[in-house]
C-alpha cells in the first residue's frame, strides 16, 4: 500500500483495526491514490490523523443516535469529512504538495459521484412505483388471501428475499413489516418472530445480487467480483434464511386471522415501471459486463426510460374506461334535487324512494377512478428521494477516503489480514457488521484491499450482507421494523433468537464453501 507501516506500535494498531470496522457506509476511497505522483504522508502518529479520527468517530455516533437527538445523520457526516479533509490539506499545502491531496480527494468523490447515480435512479424508480401504488396492492393483496400466521410468516420471509435483491433491505422491511403488524393485531408473537424473519430474509435477499445491497454494489463497483458470481450466494443466502425460519416456526400461533376484503387498484403505469425498472437493472448490468462502462452509466440511461414514460403520461391522459360511469356522474346534480323533492312530498312510498347514496356513490367510484388515472410526474419523484441518506453517504466515503490517504487503514489491513487466516478475518467481519452498519464494514475491507481469491470476496461479500442479522441494530432493515412495531419486535426480542440467526449465519458459510469450492 501507499503508507509506511509502524508496527511498533500496538495500542494504536488495535484501535486503528476496531476503527476499520466503525468507518461508514460507502465509498471505494483510494487505494488507487498510489497513482498519484509521490509517496502520500504518514500522518497516522500525528495530532492531525488522532483529531480526523475523533471528528470521524464522533460523527458516526451521533448518526447512530439521530433518533434521539433528532439530527439528521447527513450533518455531522458531512461536516466531520470536511474538516478532515481541510486539516489533511493544510499540511501537505505547507509542504508544497497541494496538488498531491486534490487528487487524492478526487478520487474519493469520483467512487462517491459513481454510487451517488446508481442509488439516485434506483430509489427513483422506487418512489414512482410506491407513487403508482406497487406496493400497497402487493400488500392488499397478501391482507385479502386470509392465510394463516405460519403461511404469512413464510411468505412474507421469501418475499423480502427476493423483493431485496433489487430494493434496498429497509424498503423491504417496512413494506412487510406493514403487512405483518396488519395481520398480527391479535397476536404479538406472529408479529415479532415474523419481524425478525423478515430482518434475516431483507438481509440475506440483498447478498446475492449486485444491486441488492449497498455491499455488493460497492464489491461490484470496484471490479473483484465479477457480475454473473454474486448470483452463486443464491443457496447460501436462502440456507441464512431457512434454518433460523425453520426453527422459528414451531412456535408461530397456527390461528388464521380475519381477511381484509379491501381493494386497492394499481395506479396507470404501474406495470410499466416495474419493467422499466427491470430493463434498467439489465442495462446497467450490460453497461458493466459488455461495454467495460461503470454500472452508474447504464442507470443514468435507464432513468431516461422512466422520464420519456413520464412525458408520455403527462401528454396522453387516460380516458375514463366507464361509460355508464361517467353518465351517472353528470346526473348526480338532477338526482338529487330530484330526491329531495320525493322527501319533501312524501309522496312515495319507502318501496319507492329513490336511493338517495346513488350519486354519491357514483361520485366516490368517479372519484377513485380519477385516483387511479392520476398523471406521474418523474420530477417529482426525484424531489422526493431520500436526500439525507445520499449526502450521508458522501460524508462517509470522502471521510473514509480521508482516513485512508492519512494511512490507517492500511495499519488496520496489515492487523486483520497479515498472518491471519483470510476465512477467519472474514467472518469475523461479517460478526462485526451486526454492531456497525454492513456498508461501512465492507468500504473498509475494500479500501484495505487485502490480497484474497475471488472465494474469499465472495465470503466476505456473504457475511457482511447477513451478518447485520445478528442483532436489530445490525442493519437498517431491523431498526426501521423496531420502529413501526414498537414493544412488540424490540432488540431484546430479536437477541433472544440470536443463536438460531447464528445458526444460520454459519450454515450459509459452510454451504458457500461446499457450493463454490473451486473460486478458492
Amino acid at each position: 500500500m501507499h503508507v509506511k507501516l509502524r508496527t511498533s506500535r500496538p495500542h494504536k494498531t488495535v484501535s486503528l483495526a476496531f476503527l476499520a470496522l466503525l468507518l461508514p457506509t460507502l465509498s471505494i476511497a483510494s487505494e488507487d491514490s498510489g497513482h498519484i505522483a509521490s509517496q502520500p504522508i504518514d500522518l497516522t502518529a500525528s495530532w492531525i490523523g488522532t483529531i480526523a479520527m475523533i471528528l470521524f468517530a464522533v460523527a458516526y455516533f451521533l448518526a447512530m443516535v439521530e433518533e434521539a437527538t433528532e439530527l439528521r445523520k447527513s450533518k455531522p457526516m458531512v461536516f466531520a469529512a470536511s474538516l478532515i479533509w481541510m486539516l489533511i490539506a493544510v499540511v501537505y499545502v505547507n509542504k508544497g504538495m497541494s496538488e498531491q491531496v486534490g487528487k487524492a480527494f478526487r478520487i474519493a468523490l469520483e467512487g462517491y459521484a459513481e454510487l451517488f447515480l446508481f442509488i439516485m435512479v434506483s430509489m427513483t424508480y422506487l418512489n414512482a412505483m410506491e407513487d403508482r401504488s406497487v406496493f400497497e396492492r402487493l400488500r392488499v393483496w397478501l391482507l385479502s388471501k386470509n392465510f394463516s400466521y405460519r403461511q404469512l410468516f413464510w411468505i412474507t420471509g421469501f418475499q423480502a428475499f427476493f423483493i431485496s435483491s433489487v430494493c434496498n433491505n429497509l424498503t423491504t422491511a417496512l413494506l412487510m413489516g406493514s403487512v405483518i403488524v396488519a395481520m398480527g393485531k391479535d397476536s404479538p408473537r406472529f408479529v415479532t418472530l415474523s419481524c425478525i424473519n423478515v430482518v434475516v430474509a431483507a438481509n440475506a435477499g440483498g447478498s446475492f445480487s449486485p444491486f441488492g445491497d449497498i455491499t455488493t454494489l460497492l464489491v461490484w463497483q470496484k471490479g473483484v467480483v465479477p457480475f454473473g458470481s454474486f448470483f452463486t450466494l443464491l443457496v447460501p443466502a436462502l440456507v441464512n434464511l431457512i434454518v433460523p425460519a425453520a426453527i422459528m416456526h414451531f412456535f408461530i400461533p397456527k390461528d388464521r386471522p380475519p381477511a381484509v376484503l379491501e381493494s386497492e387498484p394499481m395506479k396507470r403505469g404501474g406495470w410499466v415501471i416495474i419493467g422499466l425498472f427491470v430493463l434498467t437493472i439489465i442495462t446497467a448490468a450490460s453497461f458493466e459486463n459488455f461495454l467495460s462502462l461503470p454500472p452508474a452509466a447504464g442507470m443514468m440511461l435507464g432513468l431516461t426510460y422512466l422520464k420519456f414514460f413520464s412525458f408520455y403520461m403527462e401528454q396522453v391522459p387516460a380516458h375514463t374506461a366507464d361509460p355508464e360511469l361517467d353518465e351517472q356522474t353528470a346526473q348526480i346534480p338532477s338526482k338529487l334535487a330530484q330526491q329531495k323533492s320525493s322527501i319533501d312530498s312524501k309522496s312515495e312510498t319507502k318501496s319507492g324512494y329513490i336511493d338517495y347514496f346513488a350519486p354519491m356513490k357514483a361520485m366516490n367510484k368517479q372519484t377513485k377512478h380519477q385516483a387511479v388515472d392520476q398523471p406521474f410526474d418523474v420530477f417529482h419523484t426525484v424531489a422526493n428521494l431520500e436526500w439525507d441518506t445520499l449526502l450521508f453517504f458522501y460524508g462517509v466515503m470522502v471521510g473514509v477516503g480521508g482516513l485512508s490517504f492519512i494511512g490507517y487503514l492500511t495499519l488496520a489491513s496489515q492487523l486483520l489480514y497479515v498472518g491471519v487466516d483470510p476465512t477467519v478475518a472474514n467472518i469475523l467481519v461479517g460478526i462485526a457488521s451486526a454492531f456497525v452498519d454492513n456498508g461501512t464494514i465492507m468500504l473498509a475491507v475494500l479500501t484495505m484491499a487485502p490480497d484474497i481469491s475471488q472465494g474469499q470476496w465472495l465470503l466476505v461479500t456473504l457475511t457482511t450482507g447477513v451478518g447485520g442479522s445478528l442483532l436489530a441494530v445490525g442493519s437498517a432493515a431491523g431498526v426501521g421494523l423496531m420502529g413501526q412495531a414498537k414493544g412488540v419486535y424490540t432488540f431484546a426480542s430479536h437477541l433472544k433468537w440470536t443463536p438460531a440467526i447464528a445458526l444460520g449465519y454459519f450454515a450459509s458459510i459452510a454451504t458457500h464453501f461446499l457450493l463454490n469450492s473451486r473460486f478458492f
